[in-house]
């Protein structure tokens, strides 16, 4: 019976933890899921709560966690029925307790108002820091690829 939970623990056990450059990629995997979802409880696994977070967007800008919860909800959650964000051509840098990532993406939303999917391209960059043992998104600014790229 020992031998059995031995094993059972060490299958359910990570072998080893996760690099930052792994979790930071893992934090915009879901990051993106938030983004599919328009989930706030998804987003807030990921992004730093807390009044101090800054989100740099085509329409304009929100600071602090509620305007960021607001823009989740009422811009992308209220624009489009479905959405698909694709990162892609990732980059993560970490330096001690700060990382930043830049990357490219495909946006595929349904919009509400006429049922119409559209597709457009960008480029991002995102601000993480290490609070205690969780890296947290701090800062996000997007914006779509120039015409010609």
């Amino acid at each position: 019976m020992c031998l059995k939970f031995s094993i059972a623990l060490l299958f359910a056990l990570p072998c080893w933890p996760q690099s930052p450059t792994e979790r930071i990629r893992q934090l915009i995997t879901n990051y993106a899921a938030a983004v599919d979802a328009a989930d706030t409880k998804l987003a807030a696994q990921v992004w730093d709560t807390s009044p101090e977070v800054t989100f740099i967007h085509p329409l304009g800008e929100a600071h602090g966690w509620t305007e960021v919860q607001a823009f989740l909800v009422d811009i992308i959650g209220g624009m489009f029925s479905q959405r698909k964000l694709t990162p892609r051509d990732l980059k993560v840098h970490v330096y001690g307790d700060a990382a930043w990532s830049e990357f490219n993406w495909h946006f595929t939303p349904k919009q509400r108002k006429d049922g119409a999917v559209v597709q457009t391209d960008g480029r991002e960059t995102q601000i993480y820091r290490k609070r205690g043992a969780r890296w947290v998104l701090v800062h996000v600014h997007y914006s779509e690829m120039p015409k010609g790229q």
